[in-house]
């Protein structure tokens, strides 16, 4: 087994024992057979995999939408995207493609699919063409909490010391730890790479923004937010909100979705 293989493995049991139990979806809550948007496809940002998402998979599934969570390497923009587009092809109809922190950089490119229907950024990063990631954070306080090293051959990792105070401090102590030591390493570079592509100018966007979020200043998130015309929810939570606040979360890409399928009509 490869050590890749141990770390996807071993994440997956993290989130099993992060989930929160959700309670089985109110009849109100299960989507409508003649509703057009139906798939979801969720991807995950850097220092994570996807197995994060279990709630709000869970949620989504209880409600009746077919769900697809994205595994991104994290080695460069363009196999974050290449993983992305996989996941697209595998879909039997229109899409809502949601991203968390890096993994709105990877939407914003991914996302100009004609299969996606509408783009959800959680705590998410959304350069536009011809702008690289690293770009975003020009201007805006730095996030003295979020510390991230970097390994000799490029690959950063959140610091283990700052990493509770950082990316996740609404989260248990034991739990924080597996995710400390669980986390998936990306390729710096990728940050410095300008995107071809921003689906947000075409796809209508929703976002979910975390009040306690200490890996982008809330300035920036909100800034990058209104800049996409994005519906805007906000939620007091750590920059894991995606694993913390399935709930919200799932309730936006069900707007998100719904409003999809209305305007196809």
């Amino acid at each position: 087994m490869t050590r890749k293989s141990i770390t996807t493995i071993s994440a997956i049991a993290a989130a099993a024992s992060l989930s929160v139990a959700l309670p089985a979806a109110d009849a109100a809550d299960i989507i409508l057979k003649d509703q057009s948007v139906r798939n979801v496809v969720l991807v995950h940002g850097a220092f994570a995999d996807g197995s994060g998402w279990r709630g709000v998979y869970d949620n989504l599934t209880k409600r009746g939408y077919r769900v697809t969570i994205v595994q991104n390497p994290l080695t460069s923009l363009a196999d974050d995207v290449a993983a992305t587009k996989r996941a697209l092809e595998r879909q039997d109809g229109p899409v809502i493609l949601v991203g968390h922190s890096w993994g709105g950089t990877v939407i914003t490119e991914a996302g100009i699919d004609e299969k996606v229907a509408g783009l959800v950024y959680v705590s998410a990063l959304s350069p536009d063409a011809g702008e690289t990631t690293a770009q975003q954070y020009e201007g805006f306080a730095p996030a003295s909490e979020f510390v991230i090293e970097t390994t000799k051959d490029g690959f950063g990792y959140v610091s283990p010391e700052k990493f509770k105070a950082g990316f996740a401090h609404d989260v248990s102590d034991a739990d924080v730890a597996f995710m400390r030591d669980a986390q998936v390493p990306i390729n710096m570079s990728a940050f410095g790479t300008k995107l071809e592509n921003a689906a947000w100018r075409t796809k209508p966007s929703w976002a979910v923004i975390a009040t306690e979020d200490k890996a982008f200043d809330q300035a920036m998130l909100i800034h990058m937010a209104e800049r996409i015309k994005a519906k805007i929810t906000k939620v007091s939570a750590s920059h894991a909100l995606f694993m913390t606040q399935p709930a919200v979360i799932a309730e936006t890409i069900d707007k998100a979705a719904k409003a999809a399928s209305a305007k196809k009509q």
